[in-house]
């Protein structure tokens, strides 16, 4: 039996510190699959001057890294491949420079520089693989021969979270049966077989790349083609939550914003005639904002502040749905000052998470 490639790819955006900390865990991840598959680590460095690189060079240097050596890419970084030696199992790490603004731009890169494999695992540089991670995606894998996998996030405080945030869940990670066949995914931790998805001709839709919610709308693409995704409870990635966003402020903010994609992603999902969904989910949102408006005043009056909680995110989130009906896309990693557009065929601006 041919053994499958595997390629874990982490996009990173000026998340140096996280970078180093984590990359030699993902080696050591791959080398828990050696004898099964073929893996190698992929950085995707979306930051326009390349700080990853020197990053990946000097993490893994002393790590046994050898063979190392460059390549022109697009841009003005270069791509850098070599392997890392854990305990006799030679694995490979792959540098590659992305320098268009998004993480859509990321992500596809990412299925670009693994066209030729078998299965791709996204991770993201803000959460940490728990032990046993890779092992229990690809697991569920080889055991349902499914078009995905994923596994739970939960988070990581830097430190402990002002009791309204806590009391939001904005931060729960989601759960399900191990094996459980779940609708969507976060690709911040995700398992795609690639003959899958290159059968359906996905990719990641740009017009996500500055608002988010392109994970949704690709693994919604992949469910409603007939595509399998699968829950594995072993799978776990912590996700690093710093103080700047455990606040009422950003949550509101966040909620905001996937009211609207979640909004976007159904219409742009329909295949029908879109006026009258839209009308429907301005409706409904509208809906939803006024009465969880109230009801989180009414839980703020008598001091019940978990429920005052959920019901402002949930109020937030109505708003959101009621934006992104009207095709307003809520730009969470564009420019300070330009959070909300309305779409203009083919134009595009910069700016990152």
């Amino acid at each position: 039996m041919v053994e499958p490639v595997l390629t874990i790819a982490m996009l990173t955006y000026r998340r140096n510190s996280y970078l180093r900390a984590v990359l030699p865990l993902l080696v050591d991840q791959a080398a828990s699959v050696a004898h099964w598959a073929r893996p190698r680590v992929l950085v995707v460095d979306n930051d326009p001057q390349a700080g990853a690189r020197p990053v990946v060079v000097a993490a893994l240097d002393g790590c046994g890294f050898t063979d190392f050596g460059t390549g022109a890419v697009s841009g003005s970084a270069a791509a850098a491949t070599g392997r890392v030696d854990v305990g006799g199992l030679q694995i490979g790490l792959t540098y590659v420079h992305e320098p268009e603004p998004g993480i859509v731009a990321g992500r596809n890169r990412a299925l670009d520089e693994a066209r030729d494999d078998d299965l791709l695992v996204f991770i993201d540089d803000d959460e940490t693989p728990e032990p046993g991670w890779l092992a229990a995606l690809v697991a569920q894998w080889r055991t349902t021969r499914c078009a995905a996998v994923t596994g739970p996030t939960p988070a990581d405080f830097a430190e402990p979270p002002p009791p309204w945030v806590e009391a939001s869940g904005a931060f729960d990670s989601w759960q399900a049966e191990d094996g459980a066949q779940v609708g969507s995914a976060d690709t911040g931790n995700l398992l795609l077989d690639l003959a899958v998805v290159r059968r359906l001709g996905l990719r990641f839709d740009p017009r996500y790349g500055l608002t988010g919610g392109e994970d949704s709308l690709f693994t919604r693409q992949l469910t409603r083609a007939g595509g399998v995704i699968r829950f594995a409870t072993g799978a776990v990635v912590s996700k690093k939550v710093p103080r700047q966003r455990a606040t009422r402020a950003w949550v509101l903010r966040r909620a905001f914003r996937s009211g609207s994609s979640w909004v976007r992603v159904r219409v742009d999902t329909a295949g029908r005639v879109r006026l009258p969904l839209r009308v429907a989910y301005a409706a409904k949102g509208a809906a939803k904002a006024g009465a969880d408006f109230v009801r989180g005043a009414g839980a703020r009056l008598r001091g019940d502040l978990s429920a005052q909680a959920r019901y402002e995110v949930s109020s937030r989130g109505g708003l959101g749905m009621v934006v992104g009906a009207c095709d307003v896309r809520v730009r969470e990693y564009g420019r300070p000052g330009r959070r909300l557009a309305r779409h203009v065929g083919g134009s595009r601006t910069g700016g990152r998470r």
